[in-house]
């Protein structure tokens, strides 16, 4: 008889196996296993399920000692003959068998390719595969978490979006660049960042700073200040993507640089530092390859305005959307210290946010020349 759905299965699992042989499990093997059990579950007339990890605040929980977000061991079932569960199920099989085909070929495409690659008309119906790829992304993001493979793993990539530049030379996929004549644009950082793609070779740098924006990198990168400081520097344009993440990771890991953010004042500003320093609460699971604990917020702070005489008309008012989501971070145990929860409410009080273009008021050039330079001087950063 088929599983009632929500029962737990006991007998069979689509987690990856363990190589009993001693042998490393290959990520195709991964896929392969997953597909096994599949076909295990039909073989004995069960219905077949997957058990998918649970991507949610629910099931994530913040470990102090290593100062990471991790993942939990919950996870919700998919079964194939539930009307609410029968159609991310096929979604899931089928990005299953297209994801094999890329281990096979030993190619690598983006999430956008993997979205038109898997979308078709069900045969004999007007029913799609994929409407859009907001239904395709968190299918190839669940496979990961029930895999036990990242995204780069599977040989999938998103658009690249970041740039970097600084007194560094690497070797991209065989050819080898000097990080330091990159010009305006900096070097496109991609986003498989792994050591058999990218190679560092030679690094003067002391430290690495992490910009928000690109435009405030761009000013960063015409100063020169890499240049002067002796920095790695790069952006993520915003929430940083993967590739910056890992990039940064594996500079501050193997590298042994300390690694600074600079972003806006602002719940959102302090969320992508929580990101780059603990991990993201939807991708716990790859926090140990990604986070960096030991990443210092350096700005800009609810306090700055005043300790370098910003206008309050420089300001923007937070909306009722920026208050919520300030008491939500307040309420997430990596937020729980002292100071940031006196950075938080400080903002709160004010009522206002500070975006890092205000310090152009002062002169173009003053956030690379002073703002930055002082507070690395004076340690006044947040950990």
């Amino acid at each position: 008889m088929a599983k009632k759905a929500g029962k737990q299965k006991t007998n069979q699992s689509t987690k990856p196996r363990r190589s009993t042989s001693g042998k490393k499990t290959t990520t195709r093997d991964k896929i392969v296993g997953l597909a096994e059990a599949v076909i295990g579950d039909i073989a004995k007339a069960e219905n077949p399920t997957l058990d998918v990890p649970t991507r949610a605040l629910s099931n994530v929980s913040f470990d102090k000692r290593t100062g990471i977000i991790e993942m939990g061991e919950a996870t919700s079932e998919r079964p194939f003959f539930d009307l609410g569960n029968a159609k991310r199920f096929m979604q899931t099989v089928l990005m299953s068998s297209e994801l094999l085909k890329l281990q096979d070929q030993m190619k690598t495409t983006s999430i956008r390719d993997m979205f038109y690659r898997c979308k078709h008309t069900v045969e004999g119906s007007k029913e799609e595969t994929f409407n859009d790829q907001d239904e395709s992304d968190p299918v190839i993001e669940d496979l990961e978490v029930t895999l036990g493979a990242l995204r780069e793993e599977l040989r999938v990539f998103a658009n690249p979006d970041g740039a970097m530049v600084g007194p560094m030379t690497i070797r991209d996929s065989g050819d080898e660049i000097a990080l330091s004549r990159m010009g305006s644009g900096g070097w496109a950082v991609p986003s498989i960042v792994e050591a058999d793609v990218i190679e560092f070779i030679k690094c003067d740098a002391k430290f690495i700073l992490l910009v928000e924006k690109a435009a405030i990198w761009s000013r960063f990168n015409e100063d020169r200040f890499w240049e002067k400081h002796k920095c790695m520097l790069i952006t993520g344009r915003g929430q940083p993507p993967r590739g910056v993440r890992r990039l940064c990771f594996r500079m501050a890991d193997e590298l042994k640089l300390p690694l600074y953010v600079l972003v806006d004042n602002d719940p959102w500003g302090y969320y992508i530092y929580s990101v780059v320093k603990q991990g993201s609460i939807n991708l716990a699971f790859e926090s140990a390859r990604m986070a960096v604990p030991q990443a210092r917020f350096i700005g800009m702070s609810a306090y700055d305005a005043a300790e370098f005489d910003i206008p309050m008309n420089l300001s923007i008012r937070l909306n009722d959307k920026d208050i919520q989501r300030a008491k939500e971070i307040m309420n997430y145990p990596w937020f729980a210290g002292r100071h940031w929860q006196r950075e938080i409410k400080h903002m709160l009080k004010l009522g206002v946010k500070l975006e890092l273009e205000a310090l152009s008021n002062k002169d173009f050039s003053f956030i690379a020349d002073t703002y930055v330079p002082q507070k690395l001087k004076k340690k006044n950063w947040l950990n």
